[in-house]
């Protein structure tokens, strides 16, 4: 069964028990997951507003935007939400390499054998 949520055009986030949707980071042109991370309200109102991707940090809990001290902004080409409205999907043009470790994207590593390689 559906509802306006689920087939609507009406904007309608399904936050989870701690306000928070997941958010999955794909980089424009090549298609690659960056990372995921969670967004609160704020997060995606600053997130619309700004045209730069905006988070919630679990760990600090406060809000931030990427690349606010490495200068690694996330500029957002397009936001979609996925059918029940619990799940962003921020395709963007990423000024540097989206992972704090300085990788590229935080998907790295390649579980092999039970062990971590390095993806290719």
């Amino acid at each position: 069964m559906t509802n306006s949520r689920d087939t609507g055009l009406t904007l309608d986030p399904k936050f989870d028990s701690a306000g928070l949707l997941t958010a999955v980071v794909t980089d424009r042109v090549s298609g690659d997951v960056l990372m995921v991370a969670h967004m609160n309200a704020e997060a995606l109102a600053e997130t619309q507003a700004t045209g730069e991707a905006h988070f919630w940090s679990r760990s600090r809990e406060k809000l931030w935007k990427k690349g606010e001290t490495s200068g690694n902004v996330l500029r957002v080409a397009e936001l979609r939400i996925d059918c029940d409205q619990d799940a962003v999907w921020v395709i963007v043009d990423a000024a540097g390499p989206a992972c704090h470790t300085g990788e590229r994207t935080c998907f790295f590593r390649r579980i092999e054998g039970g062990k971590l390689v390095p993806a290719e």
